[in-house]
Formats: structure tokens, sequence, C-alpha cells
């Protein structure tokens, strides 16, 4: 039961993760965003 609930879990994430990444350039340019906003926070 638990492994199902895993599993189902872990499919979800990846679902959303390529839903809101379509490709891997994408999902580059999404960490690049996410981490040119902390160094702006940080200075």
């Amino acid at each position: 039961m638990i492994r199902k609930t895993v599993i189902a879990a872990a499919l979800a994430a990846l679902t959303l993760t390529s839903a809101a990444c379509n490709t891997v350039q994408g999902l580059g340019r999404d960490i690049e965003s996410v981490g040119n906003k902390g160094e702006e926070v940080i200075t």
C-alpha cells in the first residue's frame, strides 16, 4: 500500500515538473532565474 502511494506521488511530481518545464532548456532557464533572484536578495 505504501509503495503504491510513493509511486503515485512520484509520478504526480514528475507530471507537474514536466508540465512546468517542457524542455531541458526551459528547466535550465528556470534554475538560472532562481539563482539570479537569490543573488539579488543577497546583495
